[in-house]
């Protein structure tokens, strides 16, 4: 009995559903395997590729169902401080030894490398030698101007999440202006520490025999106003604190009460991270476990 052309082209197009699902299927156990994709996912991901089957359109797709990678999660069986450094090694690419000055600045302003948002940039370390090396780190941001400021900038997501808290909350800059406030340059970091520190204190910071000094004012190069990622405010009222806790701003660095940091986590996740609930003076801060 002789197949119509019809009938040919009906063979032809279930052949080639049949095998891009073949190649689709194969990709996803691959990742499985790989311990990239979880078994949940794996029905996820099938159920449209199974319906596709019913269906005469192509290419075959839903976007109606889309696999996405679930967020890094600290193992709780973990202790704090192995929790925080397995989510910060999803980030940093080498972990400072103990007892370096890297480990001692990442212990004091090493929050911010929690953040598992894939729209925030962190630098590879925790400090910038100089003016050339933080612009070209800031040049590869994505800074956004934060409204009813006149010079205010953060990275995009970061300054999306101050606004929202502004929304709920009128929060003002310390400054009421912006400029050093917010994302600051090598030299501004160099005149404030100038202004409270010098180099005997510097080397001294280095040396691990003082660390007062890093909740007032960060060493050149260190601040975590250089990753455009915090921002010194005047807060007055526990309202305040709240609207930006919502919204993923947290007080990290103890003693230095204006500034905040921006985390990007839910303060129900902060423990499960490794952080330390720590109130000093009223003041609640979230301290690296290091």
């Amino acid at each position: 009995m002789k197949i119509t052309i019809r009938k040919k082209r009906n063979i032809t197009r279930i052949i080639r559903k049949i095998t891009f699902i073949s190649i689709v299927i194969l990709m996803i156990f691959t990742l499985v395997a790989s311990n990239e994709i979880n078994h949940n996912q794996l029905s996820i991901t099938a159920q449209p590729l199974n319906r596709c089957l019913s269906t005469d359109s192509l290419p075959c797709t839903d976007s109606s169902q889309q696999t996405t990678l679930q967020p890094f999660i600290p193992n709780p069986e973990l202790n704090d401080q192995q929790r925080f450094l397995s989510a910060i090694a999803k980030k940093l690419p080498t972990i400072p030894q103990p007892g370096t000055y890297e480990y001692i600045l990442l212990r004091a302003y090493g929050a911010v490398f929690v953040n598992q948002d894939v729209g925030i940039k962190l630098p590879s370390k925790d400090i910038f030698a100089n003016e050339q090396e933080t612009q070209d780190f800031q040049a590869t941001l994505t800074m956004s101007h934060v409204d009813g400021t006149n010079d205010c900038y953060l990275q995009k997501l970061a300054a999306d999440a101050f606004t929202k808290a502004r929304i709920q909350q009128k929060i003002p800059l310390k400054s009421g202006y912006g400029f050093g406030d917010c994302t600051r340059t090598f030299k501004t970091n160099l005149i404030f520490w100038h202004k409270y520190a010098n180099d005997q204190i510097l080397a001294k910071v280095q040396q691990g025999k003082e660390i007062k000094i890093l909740g007032l004012v960060a060493p050149p190069g260190t601040s975590q106003h250089l990753w455009g990622l915090a921002i010194d405010l005047r807060i007055s009222n526990q309202k305040q604190r709240k609207a930006l806790n919502q919204n993923g701003w947290f007080q990290t660095v103890e003693n230095d009460v204006p500034h905040w940091t921006y985390v990007g986590l839910p303060e129900d996740n902060l423990l499960l991270f490794g952080f330390k609930k720590k109130i000093v003076r009223g003041i609640t801060y979230w301290i690296t476990p290091l």
